[in-house]
């Protein structure tokens, strides 16, 4: 019988090691075959952006991201799946989420990582706000048609 796989979940303002996560992710496992990773950077938009300030509710964004997480390792058959999602100022090249699925197939590890990453753009309560290289403070960045359609497209079971 498979063991249960390992759900984790982070919200921290702390930057994050990816050789350092891949390791604890699958320290000792013999069982996984491969690991699907992410990581989302910050652009500067053009040298426009100095930085983007990401606000959540603590508590509230953890237990949603955990839901997200423990879906998709279900749905797919995962042994593992790591997600860190940073808050704060964050500048123009600087670590903003790691999504990481590991599966005894890569398969599986792709489509639980992407269904994941998918669901944390639209779903996980997070805004995010631009700061300005000119020093102006800029907008709160909105929700984009292309991520809901992203995650749609797992809702019609593709």
């Amino acid at each position: 019988m498979a063991s249960a796989p390992r759900v984790e979940v982070r919200v921290q303002a702390e930057d994050f090691d990816l050789g350092a996560e891949m390791a604890a992710l699958t320290g000792g496992r013999a069982d996984i075959g491969g690991v699907a990773s992410f990581i989302g950077l910050c652009r500067d938009e053009g040298g426009t952006l100095a930085a983007l300030e990401l606000e959540h509710y603590p508590g509230m964004a953890e237990s949603a991201i955990r839901a997200i997480a423990e879906q998709a390792a279900e749905r797919f058959s995962l042994s593992a799946i790591l997600a860190i999602h940073r808050y704060g100022k964050i500048a123009p090249g600087g670590q903003i989420v790691l999504v990481a699925a590991a599966a005894p197939h890569r398969h599986a590890a792709f489509q639980g990582a992407e269904f994941l990453m998918d669901y944390l753009k639209t779903e996980a309560p997070f805004w995010k706000k631009e700061h300005l290289a000119d020093g102006s403070s800029g907008d709160w960045v909105s929700a984009k048609d292309a991520d809901d359609s992203a995650r749609d497209r797992w809702k019609a079971g593709s």
